[in-house]
This record gives structure tokens, C-alpha cells and sequence, in this order.
């Protein structure tokens, strides 16, 4: 994310189970988020509101998502003909 200046809004968080269940929570933020500071306490946020009920976890991820390239030049409307030419009766 640092490398190709992106940022997100929206973590993740996917908890799969040993039992192959499993479950995803969400938050979408105002404004877009690169932090890792910020990153890990949304996700820990998200894991500590999980009623595990003694289950045991085989896998833990995060996603970051609803990006926001900064380096994004600005957008730019494209003629649809390339000739200007064209006239319309």
C-alpha cells in the first residue's frame, strides 16, 4: 500500500474456524486509511466483538478495501469520435 501510495475505507476481518465455518465483519471509515496503527486496531476492534465460544481459529486475515489511489492523476473526459469534425442534424 505504502509503495503505490493506496488507501482504503473498508477493513475486513475473515475468521475461519476449525469446524470450516466461518464469519466476516466489516468497517467502512469517513475517510480513507493507510496507517498501520489504525489498521490494527480496526481489525482488533473486529476480532474482540467475535464470540468465539471455545472455538478454535485456523485462519485469520484482513482485507483492506473501497481504495483511493493517491497518486490517481486527475480524471479526464475522453471525446467519444476522434474527429472533431463530426456534426450531428
Amino acid at each position: 500500500m505504502e509503495q503505490h501510495e493506496t488507501r482504503g475505507r473498508t477493513l475486513t476481518l475473515k475468521v475461519k474456524f476449525s469446524d470450516y465455518q466461518q464469519l466476516t465483519r466489516s468497517k467502512t471509515m469517513l475517510a480513507p486509511i493507510s496507517e498501520l496503527d489504525m489498521i490494527f486496531e480496526l481489525a482488533k476492534t473486529l476480532f474482540l466483538s467475535i464470540e468465539l465460544e471455545n472455538r478454535s481459529i485456523r485462519l485469520l486475515g484482513i482485507s483492506l478495501s473501497n481504495l483511493d489511489n493517491v497518486r490517481q492523476s486527475q480524471v479526464v473526459q475522453l471525446p467519444l469520435f476522434q474527429d472533431a469534425d463530426i456534426t450531428w442534424e
